[in-house]
């Protein structure tokens, strides 16, 4: 008996546990979730960087990601990855990113994404940066990044097991 209250205290701290540390990776603001933001590792002597995260816009009105701030980038733009003419071509959404009621916008590799410019110093994997996110209707909101490997290109939920390139983990 007492093995098995051990066993189930044990197994609900370490669900307690978990639920926390994925939570420490969200924010919000209005009615806006901003899902595990996450920036590429840049190799030495790089100016530009990509963000992704997932926002999801759980009011009833659609909303703008317009731009943001993030540390050691002079411009910060939102930008979107298509293929022109066989060729892939990256643009500015120069209305911004529309997140619409009730849906989830993913800003991943080869989509859409947060552009950093204008780097000082670039962003080394396993780092954290803080930056804004500015949406036209909900305001600016402060989030942390978590800078991650060059290969990365999911927003893998968990943020530190990279075992599984390329693949979404839902949760």
């Amino acid at each position: 008996m007492k093995l098995t209250l051990r066993a189930t205290i044990a197994g609900a701290l370490a669900s307690l546990l978990l639920t926390t540390a994925v939570l420490a990776h969200d924010y919000k603001v209005g009615d806006l979730g901003i899902d595990h933001p996450w920036i590429r590792a840049t190799p030495k002597g790089a100016k530009n960087a990509g963000g992704y995260m997932k926002i999801t816009n759980n009011g009833s009105e659609a909303d703008i990601l317009v731009g943001g701030s993030v540390a050691d980038a002079k411009i910060v733009e939102v930008h979107y990855m298509a293929v022109e003419d066989n060729v892939m071509r990256m643009r500015k959404l120069k209305e911004g990113l529309e997140i619409k009621a009730g849906e989830t916008v993913e800003l991943k590799p080869g989509s859409f994404h947060v552009m950093m410019m204008g780097l000082d110093s670039g962003y080394e994997d396993g780092k954290k940066v803080s930056g804004t996110l500015n949406f036209e209707k909900a305001g600016t909101v402060e989030v942390e990044f978590t800078v991650r490997k060059a290969g990365e290109t999911s927003n893998d939920a968990h943020g530190d097991d990279h075992s599984a390139h390329g693949e979404h983990h839902s949760h």
